[in-house]
């Protein structure tokens, strides 16, 4: 038991560091697109306050992966294994194609597969499930009003102001909007990686009662925050230049925009997806343009990939603990 245990809490850091270099993506894009940051300076601002988040937010999003969606009883270690196993594969193939995904969703996928496995869907918890589907709707949604609010708000104030001293202004305003969206980043996606590992202690003894303990905290940042440093580029790349053009107003809009929301739903200790709601606020903001400066084909590609995320993540990860159990029983 303890080897599967050790295994499954590097397994879960290794998640977790997927999730940092997937979603470095979404904390850097428009500030790499803008060119107020090289790329290498923008990840390592990036992953600075990933990890700064640690020392700031509550625990809300991590208790509710860890005991929100799936009852406690039918989790086990090869559970664990198999869910991040499924996960791990649907946004590594998503990321080496450049695929903006929600590493959110497929966690939530990977759990809900080996639980249907286990027991059915009376061994999902559907309050905390249905939470999570609606904000597949409400975070891109949420982030693309606030992108187009924000954006015509700016551009009322600056309106007589020449385009040099907006640029200049808006290059420094961009570092801290970059700031503020990596801390909300952390304090979502990191705690995601959290209630799997304590999930996975109280499931097999080594907590008796459910809680984040601080070494896991601390891992759990490390390991988000080493991930962001790696970047993935091509979703960088399909972010911050294929979606629409970006300057540094618009990126600076766009991020507090993405801040606001995913602030407040970790606050709330709803699980959401980061690359959503950056997505939705960046063509929020290339909306104040004209619609037709938001290239609408390659975000149709970007939300299937939202759509197919907890299906995919799903099925592999019921499949495989289907396999287990054909050994373990």
């Amino acid at each position: 038991m303890f080897t599967l245990v050790v295994l499954g809490i590097i397994l879960a850091l290794a998640f977790d560091f997927l999730n940092g270099m997937n979603d470095a993506g979404n904390s850097i894009a428009t500030i790499v697109s803008t060119r107020v940051l090289s790329p290498l300076q923008a990840v390592v601002w990036a992953a600075f306050f990933n990890f700064a988040a640690a020392f700031i937010f509550g625990l809300h999003v991590a208790n509710t992966v860890g005991k929100g969606i799936v009852e406690q009883d039918v989790i086990n270690e090869y559970f664990v294994l198999c869910a991040l196993t499924g996960a791990i594969v649907w946004v590594y193939t998503c990321a080496r194609y450049g695929l903006p995904t929600s590493v959110s969703h497929a966690l939530i996928g990977g759990l809900i597969g080996p639980a249907i496995v286990a027991n059915g869907t009376q061994s999902l918890i559907a309050s905390g499930i249905i939470k999570v589907a609606l904000f597949i709707f409400i975070s891109p949604m949420l982030g693309m009003i606030l992108g187009y609010l924000l954006m015509v708000l700016t551009l009322h104030v600056f309106k007589n102001k020449s385009p040099y001293r907006v640029d200049s202004f808006f290059r420094a305003m961009q570092l801290f909007s970059s700031a503020i969206f990596s801390l909300g980043h952390g304090s979502n996606d990191a705690q995601k990686t959290m209630g799997i590992i304590a999930m996975l202690l109280y499931s097999s003894g080594y907590i008796t009662e459910f809680h984040i303990p601080f070494w896991v905290v601390l891992a759990a940042y490390s390991a988000i925050s080493l991930g962001t440093l790696t970047g993935a580029w091509k979703v960088i790349k399909t972010l911050g230049v294929g979606l629409t053009h970006l300057k540094p107003v618009a990126g600076f809009c766009a991020e507090t925009a993405g801040a606001i929301s995913v602030i407040s739903s970790s606050m709330m200790g709803i699980p959401v997806s980061t690359t959503h709601t950056i997505t939705g606020a960046i063509a929020g903001v290339g909306m104040t343009k004209r619609v037709s400066a938001v290239r609408w084909n390659l975000a149709s590609h970007i939300v299937i990939a939202w759509f197919l995320t907890i299906p995919a993540t799903l099925v592999i990860s019921g499949f495989l603990y289907w396999i287990v159990k054909l050994f373990i029983r």
